[in-house]
C-alpha cells in the first residue's frame, strides 16, 4: 500500500472522507488500496460472485449489504476467487464467514462481523451505483485506502 490512512488524513484533510470505525479485518492483508467497484445487495451475494469472477485489476469491492449480519456476503471460496483474479480487497457493510480461510488469503477483507450462514442466491443486487454507509458515500472509481488505523475514501488516487 502506498500510504497509511493517518498520513493521508494529515496530507489531504479536505480530500479524504473517513469511515466510522465499524469494521474488523478478516483477510490476510491488513493494508490495501485501490479504485472502488460497488454492489448494493441485501442477503444475496449473486452479484458479489459475478464481480470477483472478473479481473479485479487492483480494485476494491465495496458491498453495501444493508448492515445485515444475518447472512454472509463473502466466504472463503469468494475470497480465494477474488485474490486469484487480482482484487486488492473487499469492504462489506454486512457479515462474512470462513474466517480461517479468509485470514489465509492474500486479500484485504473488512466487515461488520461474522456469521456462518450463507446467503440465498436469487440473482438480486445492483452493481456500479453510489452507495452510502459508515458516514461516507462511495462511487465507482473513488479510491479506498485501508489499514489498521481505519478506512478513508477519496475522489481519486492520492499521491504524496
Amino acid at each position: 500500500m502506498p500510504h497509511h490512512t493517518a498520513d493521508l488524513c494529515d496530507a489531504f484533510p479536505d480530500q479524504v472522507r473517513v469511515l466510522a470505525p465499524l469494521f474488523t479485518h478478516f483477510g490476510g492483508r491488513r493494508e490495501f488500496a485501490g479504485p472502488v467497484e460497488t454492489i448494493l445487495a441485501y442477503e444475496d451475494n449473486s452479484r458479489v460472485r459475478e464481480a470477483v469472477s472478473e479481473p479485479g485489476q487492483g480494485r476494491v469491492l465495496v458491498i453495501d449489504g444493508g448492515a445485515s449480519v444475518r447472512r454472509s456476503m463473502v466466504g472463503g471460496d469468494l475470497g480465494k476467487l477474488a485474490a486469484r483474479n487480482g482484487w486488492a480487497g473487499i469492504l462489506v457493510h454486512g457479515a462474512v464467514r470462513d474466517v480461517h480461510e479468509l485470514e489465509a488469503t492474500p486479500l484485504g477483507v473488512l466487515a461488520l462481523g461474522l456469521i456462518p450462514r450463507k446467503t440465498e442466491k436469487r440473482g438480486l443486487g445492483t452493481r456500479g451505483i453510489s452507495v452510502s454507509f459508515a458516514g461516507v458515500t462511495f462511487a465507482p472509481g473513488n479510491w479506498l485506502y485501508a489499514d489498521r488505523d481505519g478506512v478513508v475514501v477519496s475522489a481519486g488516487e492520492l499521491r504524496t
